[in-house]
């Protein structure tokens, strides 16, 4: 009987993990498809609806960890003043896996095309869903 009754819960589990990982999974690369689309709009504030507006929001670059919504915006706002500094974003996702049913990794690369250059590299997300909509909450950026 309780080896029945684990059978079962496992299975409902799973199921259930299951009919939510395709929705919450287009749910991400929908935020992130709508930051790109922001970024390349040259709308720093609308690109970073996609972030967690709190203070315990993590952002790390190559100057190191950055803590706070607005702190993370001032800087790319310093970082990118004006839409040919920003240039055109892609994104390429390698990997977006719900660790949990609010908690989702994302792996990707991103690649900017500027008049004089191409910067370009990777960066890995934590992503948290709150009321009902997925949000970064640290973002690793390379």
């Amino acid at each position: 009987m309780m080896k029945s009754l684990l059978i079962l819960l496992f299975s409902c589990i799973v199921f259930n993990a299951m009919a939510q990982s395709p929705k919450d999974k287009q749910a991400i690369l929908n935020v992130l498809e709508k930051q790109r689309t922001d970024w390349n709009n040259g709308d720093l504030e609308t690109y970073m609806q996609g972030y967690l507006k709190s203070d315990s929001l993590l952002f790390v670059g190559k100057s190191g960890p950055t803590y706070g919504w607005q702190k993370t915006l001032d800087n790319y706002k310093k970082g990118y003043p004006d839409k040919s500094a920003m240039g055109y974003l892609s994104f390429g996702i390698k990997n977006v896996k719900l660790i949990s049913k609010d908690v989702a990794f994302v792996l990707g690369s991103w690649h900017l095309k500027r008049e004089k250059d191409e910067p370009h590299g990777y960066f890995t997300l934590l992503l948290q869903k709150i009321k009902g909509e997925w949000k970064v909450v640290v973002d690793h950026t390379s």
